[in-house]
């Protein structure tokens, strides 16, 4: 375990009036294994990072840990008066609903970096529509043995059912998020693949309307990336892929208010001008989708789901869901309705599935993956498990396939394993192979996060949540920003259920943003 880390900031300006800041003990690698090593965003060849210098010289010249604790505390007021929640299952003194957690100081993605990302997200994303187009179509990744069979359709996520549905342009993922996490080398690791019902774009458009608003001044001299085209594109690449253009009707599905992140559904239905239904809202008739009103059925041509695939409809996935719409899928297979994203996906968020991606790239796109996914070992594959086997302790044991609700097993780490321990796992591995993968535990880079001027900045692991939607003619734009998510105190794993935060994520451009826009 890394020490903690707590750090007093001093700030001065000379008189060339640039910051400087105090923060050589931030710089402290803790060694992991023996050759990684956590690292500062904040740094750069153990100094503060000239970006990090201009955000600082963009603060107020005296008393900045006093205007600091100012923003922090107008910051908190806001989320509590905008009634910003994220439900928490997992604890009992939340009381279900807990106020969102949200940073005051930026995650900062500088330009060279963000050029890497979205091109490597934008890649990805076309491989996954692509494997999912294959996948369900002619399935020459499984015949030519690219990707073993099991990992497919042996996934509980691969629903038989969309077998041969044809979607409009053939998209089948119209939204697709990525969890990357940043190495002690510098370079970004794809840790998950979210594509069911990828959740927080709606927390990262608030967190992006609470902190430029706190910040302007350094959000605008380092000419962040503005978010409003990309949400602006967002509708716009639903209509051009419905038949009915500019008049399309859409919807976006929740499972209502219990579910973790109903504060979002909520949000992004009223900033996109939508509506806001229920499973019980909803009605199919002759393939088509309508909603329930007053005045009678209303057609409803695309829906923006947030229900996962099993809970869609009740006639052909799970009999005892409430939460879906009966019908649905044959509406979907029959192209009565535009579905965002299309269910049958969830296999594309197994862990295994990540050993075999530079394949299916070199397969399905004849080019190199651009973006590395995290190293992965499926147990079902007697060479992959012999070799990881004999490093166990220093490899994360995660269960190949969700339970039969759909839910994901808790990561098991190799280095909290005793001998004993790692001797009993090695035999249940064993046992059943396929149902284990394992993966390399990549040292996440660690963010400052403002304490107040007592506890001074502290520093947490982070995981970048980046998203990429699909813009209606065959390719895939990238939202310019992204959800940061932050480790709890003393913890590194990061998690939202297990008391994390979040940061607002800036992409640092060289133009600047569109000053018509009152989206930030």
């Amino acid at each position: 375990m890394h020490p903690k880390k707590r750090l007093a900031l001093h700030v001065s300006l000379p008189p060339d009036n640039k910051a400087s800041v105090d923060l050589a003990s931030l710089w402290q690698q803790a060694v992991l294994t023996g050759t990684h090593a956590y690292f500062s965003e904040l740094s750069q060849n153990g100094e503060l990072h000239p970006v990090w210098k201009k955000f600082f010289a963009g603060l107020p010249q005296a008393d900045t840990p006093d205007f600091l604790d100012g923003k922090l505390a107008l910051l908190q007021r806001m989320v509590r008066e905008n009634g910003i929640t994220y439900n928490v299952y997992a604890d009992p003194d939340a009381r279900f609903t807990r106020p969102w957690s949200l940073g005051l100081l930026p995650h900062i993605i500088q330009e060279h970096d963000w050029r890497t990302l979205s091109a490597g997200i934008a890649q990805r994303a076309t491989l996954l529509n692509q494997m999912m187009a294959d996948a369900y179509g002619p399935q020459h990744m499984l015949t030519t043995g690219v990707v073993p069979v099991d990992l497919v359709c042996g996934h509980s996520g691969y629903l038989p059912q969309l077998y041969g549905a044809s979607p409009s342009g053939n998209v089948w993922l119209h939204t697709v998020a990525f969890d990357l996490g940043r190495g002690p080398d510098g370079r970004w690791w794809v840790i998950n693949h979210r594509v069911q019902a990828p959740s927080g774009l709606g927390y990262a458009l608030e967190n992006r309307v609470n902190v430029s608003r706190l910040l302007k001044h350094p959000f605008k001299t380092l000419r962040v990336e503005q978010l409003a085209s990309f949400f602006r594109n967002y509708a716009d690449s639903i209509q051009k892929l419905s038949l009915k253009g500019e008049n399309t009707r859409i919807a976006l599905l929740t499972p209502g208010p219990y579910n973790e992140t109903y504060f979002e559904h909520v949000y992004l239905a009223r900033y996109l001008g939508i509506s806001l239904v229920e499973g019980s809202d909803l009605v199919t008739r002759q393939n088509k989708v309508y909603l329930k009103t007053v005045t009678g059925l209303e057609q409803i041509d695309a829906i923006i789901r947030r229900t996962d695939d099993q809970w869609l409809d009740p006639l052909e996935l799970r009999d005892d869901s409430q939460l879906g719409v009966p019908g649905l899928i044959q509406a979907i297979r029959s192209g009565g309705v535009l579905m965002v994203n299309m269910p049958g996906g969830g296999w594309l968020e197994g862990p295994a599935l990540h050993g075999f991606m530079p394949a299916l790239c070199q397969s399905l796109r004849g080019e190199e993956l651009l973006l590395p996914s995290v190293p992965s070992w499926w147990c079902g594959e007697d060479p992959a498990w012999a070799q990881a086997s004999k490093n166990l302790s220093n490899l994360v044991i995660r269960r190949t396939y969700p339970n039969r609700w759909g839910v994901r097993a808790i990561p098991v780490m190799g280095s909290l394993l005793d001998e004993a321990q790692q001797t009993a796992w090695k035999a249940k591995i064993s046992k059943n192979p396929n149902s284990y993968t394992l993966q390399e535990l990549i040292p996440l880079s660690r963010a400052a996060i403002w304490q107040g001027q007592e506890r001074g900045l502290e520093e947490r692991n982070i995981l970048v949540r980046l998203y990429a939607v699909a813009d209606g003619t065959g390719g895939y734009q990238v939202m310019p920003g992204g959800l940061t998510r932050v480790a709890a105190e003393g913890n590194d794993v990061v998690s939202l259920q297990q008391g994390g935060g979040s940061m607002d994520t800036w992409v640092i451009g060289s133009t600047p943003g569109d000053s018509q826009s009152n989206l930030k």
